[in-house]
């Protein structure tokens, strides 16, 4: 196709792209009576032209579903969140009530199954947490799904079982239209390509998906352990493609629990205690992990958040010689920085966590000497920094997460740790999956800006219309005023 009349730097003269096969062929000066090497045209009328988004980690149909959930992430105890839920629960009918998005690591108060049954006696609720690490279910729900359990609030691994439990109780054909629907969006957002951590037998719902439709961004799908003897089987390699679009992503391993729930595993106590959070795995079960993975050619990306279950996550890369990623990397210790380099591990980040979360790290993490969201003394190290969502615990909004590793800051106050913002061609880098700029011969995947983003301050950038999205040479996503 032809991409007509676009910039690629701000400032700098109009030029045309010729995609070919699905990769950059041509970039000449713009000139009215160009043609078409392959395809159709696409008159950008002077907009900014970059490599297309990639959201490097999230939960597509979690975030599929959250859009029709109640949200109550604006509750400040247990008691306001069963408040916004009694006022909801007869618009839904007798469905599960499902609700996202809560955080109670300074809550005055604990959610408990109790709370439920006393504000909706016998009605089967579902809330889980905005970082996805807590699932508070209703007694009524409990019993349903054949789960005994003392509080009904179920954390990191038996958070993950229960919403794969749930997720069995909806129809697959209406989640997978939810599902690749929601693709069409991540489409609208720039976006060309994702990898998805979804909990479940992903290899098999994504092919089922695939079956009917192609999805509108190209899904690389992570395997668990699980079901990571059903990949070795197949002798499937991170990398290989399954079908038109899907591909085999990396070994998700979760490794420790979260800031908000208190089980990031950390070397200091939290406050007003000694637990210093919790490993999900031993360091010698996450090497054989490990090793299992990459014998068969599959890359580790592992959950770390905690400085000390990102010291241990480093120490069995180590062990096994292998680069891959770790996912969150919320806090590292000064040393564990320079390993990153050292191991071939990429920071598979979310800017946008280091906002949301900012007052909670203040809370429980301050006076220690790690490094909370590191994102700079990363890059200065030479760390390869990829950003990703991790939706729903943040919306898929690659350019918010720009603005947050650059400013710091998302609201009126003044921004959080400054001296750990990255320069925008960094962050602009580390949200197109590590491109820095738009080339002859790299792939065709694209997405048209109303404004240069390095002429946009901080609210600026995340207000720029996305106008068009293509993808392998081909439009996913052309708005209105194109």
């Amino acid at each position: 196709m032809l991409i007509r009349n676009v910039v690629l730097a701000a400032g700098g003269q109009a030029v045309d792209v010729q995609t070919v096969d699905g990769h950059i062929a041509e970039i000449s000066a713009s000139a009215a009576t160009t043609r078409p090497l392959d395809g159709d045209v696409l008159d950008g009328r002077g907009v900014a032209l970059l490599p297309s988004f990639v959201d490097s980690h999230l939960h597509l149909t979690q975030w599929a579903a959250s859009l029709t959930r109640i949200d109550v992430s604006g509750a400040d105890s247990a008691v306001d969140l069963v408040d916004i839920l009694a006022r909801s629960n007869e618009r839904h009918g007798t469905s599960i009530l499902r609700a996202q998005g809560f955080r109670d690591a300074l809550w005055p108060d604990e959610p408990h199954k109790d709370v439920l049954q006393n504000a909706l006696p016998g009605r089967r609720a579902a809330i889980t947490s905005m970082d996805l690490h807590t699932l508070w279910l209703s007694p009524a729900l409990l019993a349903d799904l054949q789960i005994d359990h003392p509080t009904g609030v179920l954390r990191d691994i038996d958070c993950m079982e229960a919403l794969n439990a749930l997720e069995q109780l909806v129809d697959a054909e209406d989640s997978d239209r939810v599902a690749m629907a929601a693709t069409a969006e991540l489409a609208r957002r720039g976006i060309t390509s994702v990898t998805d951590f979804e909990y479940t037998d992903n290899r098999a719902v994504w092919t089922r998906r695939c079956e009917v439709v192609r999805p509108a961004v190209d899904v690389h799908f992570a395997v668990w352990p699980e079901w990571l003897d059903q990949e070795l089987a197949l002798g499937a390699r991170t990398g290989d493609p399954v079908a038109d679009g899907l591909a085999l992503g990396p070994l998700k391993v979760m490794f420790d629990g979260s800031l908000n729930t208190r089980t990031a595993c950390c070397h200091d106590p939290y406050p007003g205690g000694d637990s210093t959070g919790l490993l999900l795995e031993t360091p010698e079960d996450l090497v054989e992990l490990m090793r299992r993975a990459v014998g068969g050619g599959i890359m580790p990306a592992i959950h770390a958040i905690g400085d000390r279950a990102n010291t241990l996550a480093l120490d069995a890369f180590a062990v096994v010689g292998c680069g891959g990623r770790i996912e969150h990397a919320q806090q590292l210790t000064r040393a564990d920085v320079a390993r990153f380099v050292e191991h071939g591990v990429t920071a598979s980040v979310q800017p946008q966590h280091a906002m949301s979360d900012r007052d909670v790290a203040d809370e429980l993490w301050s006076g220690r000497d790690s490094i909370a969201y590191p994102y700079l003394s990363l890059h200065r190290a030479g760390g390869r920094i990829l950003f990703g969502s991790d939706a729903p615990v943040s919306p898929p909004a690659p350019l918010d997460a720009v603005a947050d590793a650059v400013w710091r800051t998302d609201d009126e106050r003044a921004p959080w740790q400054a001296h750990e913002a990255l320069p925008l061609d960094v962050a602009l880098a580390a949200a197109c999956g590590g491109r820095r700029s738009v080339e002859i011969g790299a792939p065709a995947d694209l997405v048209l800006v109303a404004e240069h983003p390095s002429v946009l301050d901080n609210r600026g950038l995340r207000d720029v219309p996305i106008l068009a999205t293509v993808r392998g040479g081909a439009v996913t996503f052309e708005g209105a005023s194109l």
